[in-house]
C-alpha cells in the first residue's frame, strides 16, 4: 500500500473491502497490484471515519461521494456568481 493510503488513515483491508463492494474500482499496474487514485484514497479514508462510527460501508461510500458532489457543485456555482458579479457590479443579488 502507498504512502498515499497510509497518510490519509486508510487500510488495504478496507480498500478491498469497498473493491470487492463494487464501490471503488482499482487501476492495476503491470505486476497485477491494485492501485488507486488520490480520490479513491480520499474517499476511502472519508468513508472509513462513518464506518467507524456505524455507518454501513456502502452507505458511507455514497455519502462520501454525493458530499463531494455537492462540494463541486457549490464551488461551480460559485465561480459563476462571481463571474456575473463582475460582468455587471452595478446589479444587487
Amino acid at each position: 500500500m502507498g504512502r498515499a493510503a497510509e497518510m490519509l488513515g486508510t487500510t488495504q483491508g478496507f480498500l478491498r473491502a469497498l473493491g470487492e463492494a463494487r464501490l471503488i474500482t482499482p487501476l492495476r499496474s503491470e505486476g497485477g497490484h491494485r492501485r488507486y487514485s488520490r480520490y479513491q484514497l480520499r474517499i476511502a479514508a472519508r468513508a472509513r471515519e462513518l464506518v467507524d462510527q456505524g455507518t454501513p460501508i456502502e452507505a458511507a461510500c455514497r455519502i462520501v461521494i454525493l458530499e463531494d458532489q455537492l462540494e463541486e457543485a457549490q464551488r461551480i456555482n460559485a465561480e459563476h456568481r462571481r463571474a456575473a458579479e463582475s460582468a455587471n457590479p452595478t446589479a444587487v443579488a
